[in-house]
């Protein structure tokens, strides 16, 4: 069941939440049913000996996904040996973005939270592409490529349900919470990077950018099973590298990294809060040692010496509103807003997110109120 949720054909945005319940292969039915009915994509031809071996390592490691393929190929009528049946957009995961990870050690009402800001273009794909790429975009009758997001919640007969915000696709997300209280979020690994232009690079063997946050929520309950998991896993990049900010109901988190050379790292959280934006950790991980920014990164720098003096000593849940309010991107004219906050309190299993619906009159911005969302519910 389908329902706008924020939003509308006045807004900026329209948020759709999406329930979707049974086996897992009748969930990806769901899925495809909802893809095919409000968009133009369809399966289409892939390479038999690369897919076969997709199929396979998906049936081995990520039995839901597999089994949800498997319903898409039986809405659309087609092979899933032969054809691709994964909506894989090539195109950035994550765009700027800041999250914080404030822990109930470190909260002045002993209660662990994550907050973050998703950063994105307010503009079209061909804009997008021109933009990322080096170019003045274009003018163009495209709506917006973040503009119809989804909330979908998914509750499998068998295994974890999990609540989940994706701007794109139906079969990854930009972040989400499972019924055990595991949360996981993107957010572009290196900004400065991103003046290259997308990878624009095929389906290989193992997960994308954006099915990774999915890939955890589906098939771990806590940081130690992730960390387990991701470091046993393939991985390969699509459109941007993203790195993850990934914590659990019992108090544990870590940012899952991937160096150019394919190399893995778990950069632990401390004793203290922690926050992540558009720079790999395992390079700079002094934030008093930081570089300037320049005209390719994103503010990356700024804001994360901005969050590290505001979240010292904890942060209540207003106090993580207003903190992660200070570095949101806000400014009239500016090609990028950030298009929703949320507040994750795994202990509850709850996800509290505002979206962006555009300027007002006086060229101020407009947010929906806050609504709450339970894992899988």
């Amino acid at each position: 069941m389908t329902s706008i949720i924020a939003g509308g054909p006045d807004a900026f945005m329209t948020v759709r939440y999406l329930t979707v319940r049974g086996s897992q292969r009748e969930i990806g039915r769901a899925l495809a049913e909802e893809a095919r009915a409000v968009s133009r994509w369809a399966p289409q031809p892939a390479d038999p000996e690369v897919n076969a071996r997709r199929m396979a390592w998906f049936e081995r490691n990520w039995p839901q996904h597999h089994e949800r393929l498997l319903g898409v190929a039986e809405v659309f009528g087609v092979d899933p040996a032969t054809s691709r049946v994964e909506g894989l957009p090539g195109l950035p995961g994550g765009s700027g973005c800041s999250v914080v990870w404030s822990p109930a050690s470190a909260g002045p009402d002993g209660r662990t939270r994550i907050g973050r800001n998703y950063d994105f273009f307010t503009m079209g794909v061909t804009q997008l592409i021109q933009s990322i790429s080096g170019g003045s975009p274009e003018p163009s009758d495209e709506p917006p490529m973040a503009s119809q997001p989804y909330v979908i919640a998914t509750i499998p007969d068998g295994g974890l349900a999990s609540t989940v915000i994706t701007m794109n696709e139906l079969d990854g997300c930009m972040e989400g919470i499972n019924a055990a209280g595991l949360t996981v979020a993107l957010l572009i690994a290196d900004a400065e990077a991103t003046a290259a232009g997308p990878v624009m690079s095929g389906p290989q063997v193992g997960v994308n950018e954006v099915q990774l946050p999915r890939f955890v929520l589906d098939t771990c309950e806590d940081a130690e099973q992730a960390r387990k998991t991701l470091l046993d896993a393939e991985q390969y990049v699509t459109g941007v590298a993203c790195h993850y900010l990934i914590a659990d109901a019992s108090g544990r988190a870590f940012v899952w990294e991937r160096g150019d050379d394919g190399s893995r790292h778990v950069v632990e959280a401390g004793k203290g809060a922690m926050c992540v934006t558009n720079y790999l950790l395992h390079r700079h991980p002094d934030v008093s040692a930081l570089p300037e920014d320049n005209e390719h990164s994103f503010r990356t720098y700024q804001r994360s010496r901005t969050l590290a003096g505001l979240i010292r000593d904890g942060l209540s849940g207003t106090e993580l509103r207003d903190t992660l309010d200070t570095v949101a991107f806000t400014e009239e004219g500016e090609p990028w807003r950030t298009l929703w906050r949320s507040v994750f309190e795994p202990e509850e299993r709850t996800m509290t997110t505002r979206f962006y619906l555009g300027e007002d009159a006086q060229g101020g911005v407009r947010y929906s109120d806050e609504i709450v969302f339970a894992a899988g519910r």
